[in-house]
């Protein structure tokens, strides 16, 4: 669905927004069926937590970095809608896809509390800018109540004033101003990465929470950002994923677009061969810029 304007605003105001069912029926439910190729499902992780102690090693042992092999979880991050919604919020469509990752919690495997921060730490060298704040999105893969260890975050009314630094608040601190970003499965959370946020325990035993997070940012602010792509291009099911996508998708991580002067006929051959299941239709140079 498309994220409605008024959401947008919102998100601009307050700092944070929850959009409800989303994610449409049938792209949810592949998504849920798949990842269970990444993760264990619920009843086997709690019928034998040893045997997956690797998620006791941090709060953020339970994440997967994009691709995930599997074109039901590749899909999630560039959704059409999704990107028409970062557009818009951040002003135009010269923006990059700057972040994913897949996120699985369960209750019991380590405390999950945190205090609140602001996410610029390790999303810019500097700080974030009060007129161009970079964006962050959650996508609910599960049902997540307060007892589901929910994001939760403080609205831009009560923080705006507060000094940029620390970035991190000493434990405690805003709770009172807290709201917990609650939802069902398919809801989008978008929020400002200048918002004060936490992550929560689980009050629930033999609970679980699964997300996607997706993350975006104006071009040409070379000072933010997270994830290199190139870094992340020879993992499992690359070449499968951005074949997948459209050209407007591929532009988002950083690919050369089509009329771009990287193009060349041994670059457009070398690049095929690299990505034997993509359409280098689009980006083969014109006869006249062949003979330059």
């Amino acid at each position: 669905m498309r994220v409605p304007d008024s959401a947008l605003d919102e998100l601009r105001e307050t700092g944070f927004v929850r959009v409800p069912g989303f994610i449409p029926a049938d792209v949810l439910a592949a998504a849920r069926d798949a990842l269970w190729t990444v993760f264990p499902t619920p009843a086997d992780y709690f019928a034998d937590p040893a045997a997956q102690a690797r998620m006791a090693k941090s709060q953020f042992a339970g994440i997967k970095l994009f691709p995930y092999n599997n074109p039901a979880l590749d899909a999630l991050p560039v959704l059409p809608d999704l990107v028409d919604a970062a557009e818009r919020f951040l002003g135009g469509t010269d923006i990059d896809l700057y972040k994913i990752e897949l996120w699985a919690k369960y209750a019991g495997a380590i405390d999950y509390d945190q205090p609140h921060h602001r996410d610029y730490g390790n999303h810019t060298l500097v700080v974030p800018h009060p007129d161009r704040p970079q964006l962050t999105t959650i996508m609910l893969l599960s049902d997540v109540d307060e007892g589901c260890a929910p994001t939760c975050a403080v609205p831009l009314q009560v923080s705006a004033r507060l000094p940029t630094t620390p970035q991190i608040l000493a434990p405690g601190a805003l709770v009172e101003h807290e709201i917990a970003l609650t939802g069902a499965a398919g809801t989008l959370i978008l929020y400002r990465t200048d918002v004060f946020h936490r992550g929560t325990d689980f009050a629930a035993p033999d609970a679980s929470r699964f997300i996607i997070m997706t993350d975006f940012k104006r071009r040409g602010w070379q000072w933010t950002g997270k994830i290199a792509w190139p870094d992340q291009a020879i993992r499992p099911g690359w070449t499968t994923a951005l074949a997948a996508m459209s050209v407007r998708q591929r532009d988002l991580f950083g690919f050369p677009p089509p009329g771009s002067e990287y193009w060349t006929p041994e670059t457009l051959a070398g690049t095929a061969a690299r990505y034997p299941a993509m359409d280098m239709t689009p980006y083969a140079p014109c006869p006249a810029e062949t003979k330059r």
